[in-house]
């Protein structure tokens, strides 16, 4: 038996990046897949490849930030699978810049995504969850929920606030069985990162310094977090929650 052997998981921003790596982890150990992701065709891959490797997954091409269509890949997981036990709120944009020249649809668009995608997604999830007696929410925040750095001043405060949405929700729900905890990814070699780094002088330089801010002396790959997303999906988390984990090299340590 798998270790989500034949839980009916979701997972957002599922096309590339950590979210394709959570996808396909999870499948691997028997969980039963959604891929949502705003490119549908890389939602698709995801799906495929998985399939292809003989576990079972679906895609759904939606918006995190359109509350309708959030409700849409919950209601498809149902209809789907039979149930929803485990939701991971990957799905995420990073627009770096300097505060005073970021322009009002940039904030827009990462408060949009990155906070109230995962508010809608906890909030389509839980009533489903109730019903069945709990779940697993699993929501992915960064690093720079807990320090920024320069030129991300608006993304930190976005995923600050998935931080403090992961204690709320864990404390709502903690005695109907509902876990929910967060990641806090460090520098993870995914192209979510690279226009920040342009602004740092560029990814080469990035990865050339990195153990001057990630003591381990490299980017973290998708998968490291996948196994972190899956140990919290799965029952082995069951005293689990509330918790915020840094996956970050040793970046907060310091």
């Amino acid at each position: 038996m798998g270790r989500v052997e034949g839980k009916a998981c979701v997972i957002t921003g599922a096309g590339s990046g950590i979210g394709k790596a959570i996808a396909v982890r999870l499948a691997e150990e028997g969980g039963r897949v959604l891929c949502v992701d705003i490119n549908g065709g890389s939602a698709e891959k995801t799906a495929e490849g998985i399939v292809g490797s003989g576990g079972i997954a679906e895609a759904l091409q939606a918006d995190v930030s359109d509350s309708k269509q959030v409700d849409g890949f919950v209601q498809r997981c149902i209809e789907s699978f039979g149930t929803i036990q485990v939701l991971v709120n990957n799905a995420g944009v990073n627009i770096p810049g300097v505060l005073h020249e970021v322009p009002n649809e940039v904030i827009d668009k990462t408060l949009n995504v990155n906070v109230k995608g995962a508010i809608y997604g906890c909030r389509a999830a839980i009533p489903y969850m109730l019903r069945q007696g709990g779940g697993s929410i699993v929501n992915i925040s960064s690093v720079n929920g807990l320090v920024s750095e320069p030129f991300l001043a608006v993304y930190s405060a976005s995923k600050g606030a998935i931080v403090m949405l992961t204690r709320g929700v864990a404390l709502d729900y903690a005695k109907k069985n509902i876990r929910c905890n967060a990641i806090c990814p460090g520098w993870v070699d995914t192209p979510i990162n690279y226009a920040h780094a342009e602004m740092l002088g560029g990814l080469q330089k990035v990865y050339n310094t990195i153990d001057s801010f990630q003591p381990i002396g490299r980017p973290g790959e998708p998968r490291e977090i996948a196994h972190l997303a899956l140990f919290l999906a799965s029952d082995e988390a069951s005293f689990i929650t509330g918790s915020i984990i840094a996956a970050d090299g040793g970046m907060t340590a310091q």
